[in-house]
């Protein structure tokens, strides 16, 4: 299978248009145009009845105490998990590509509650909703895609892995409207016929950025 998107490119940067953050000079970060990004995919296998779509960033600080903190920086070192991004299942298997904006188009307070998607798709929620908890402001479900928002003065450049997965499932079996990247995995375990990634970057830690 291959993936391929013509909002950036494999191993480059992704653009801040289709971020949730971006760079401000006066206060670190500002919200960004959170669009998601075009996507493209081919050469499903035969057999193949539906697909999943993740993103996944795999370099989130494990510890938080440093995080977007003055005068302190997250260590390149530091032991790192996943962040999910986006989960979509139940992708038609005649659908092979999502233009740019197609499922985002901006950031939502408290998140998307039924966020658009190809007919017949149903999207999860992401860690967005872990991160904003208990914040007044921004606290609830996020659904479906927001893009890259690395914390500001992280050390590491992050990574962010868009899956796609082919299954032979005509349906996903989970249910309700919560479930999340970990839950749709343990369901399609044994009936993925074959997968691709496509992998973007971002950092907006100036250091980082500009690789001094």
């Amino acid at each position: 299978m291959d993936i391929t998107s013509a909002s950036f490119s494999h191993g480059q940067s992704i653009p801040a248009k289709y971020c949730f953050c971006r760079m401000d000079p006066e206060t670190h970060v500002t919200f960004s145009d959170n669009v998601s990004p075009q996507l493209s995919w081919s050469n499903a296998p035969e057999g193949t009845r539906s697909f999943v779509l993740l993103c996944m960033d795999p370099d989130v600080p494990t510890v938080g105490d440093d995080v977007n903190q003055e005068g302190r920086s997250v260590p390149h070192d530091l032991p790192r998990c996943e962040f999910c991004h986006w989960v979509m299942i139940d992708i038609p298997a005649n659908c092979h590509e999502l233009d740019e904006g197609a499922c985002c188009n901006g950031v939502t307070a408290g998140g998307k509650s039924n966020p658009p998607g190809p007919s017949g798709s149903r999207q999860g929620i992401t860690n967005f909703t872990d991160w904003f908890a208990g914040d007044k402001d921004m606290g609830g479900d996020y659904h479906g895609y927001d893009g890259p928002a690395p914390p500001w003065n992280d050390e590491r450049l992050h990574h962010y892995n868009f899956i796609i997965h082919a299954t032979d499932l005509d349906r996903c079996p989970v249910e309700g409207d919560d479930f999340r990247a970990e839950d749709v995995l343990t369901a399609i375990e044994g009936h993925i016929l074959g997968s691709a990634t496509l992998t973007g970057t971002c950092s907006l830690n100036p250091s980082v950025a500009t690789g001094i």
